[in-house]
């Protein structure tokens, strides 16, 4: 399998006790730390497993969208947010 760089919007969220994150272009893919630190490398880690599990199980694979969808578009994010990028190694697609 052959990869590439890609850069998808992460949205850390502050608990009581560790922080949670997902990818608004990647429905599914979450990740769990106790620093925020630790939760967006979690998420570096997360986002090229389940990419190969949605190619694994024959589903397309989004295009990341930029940040400026997210505040203007969308009501996915929260002004409590945190919102980082995560550039990971994922297998190489062609998006939909």
């Amino acid at each position: 399998m052959r990869f590439m760089k890609a850069k998808y919007l992460v949205v850390v969220e502050r608990g009581d006790k560790n922080c949670s994150a997902f990818s608004p272009d990647l429905p599914g893919c979450v990740a769990t730390g106790e620093t925020i630190e630790s939760t967006i490398e979690n998420m570096r880690e997360a986002i090229p497993f389940h990419l190969e599990g949605m190619i694994e199980n024959g589903e397309t694979i989004p295009r990341p969208r930029n940040l400026y969808f997210y505040i203007h578009e969308s009501d996915e994010i929260s002004e409590n947010d945190i919102l980082t990028t995560v550039e990971a190694d994922v297998p190489e697609v062609e998006y939909a």
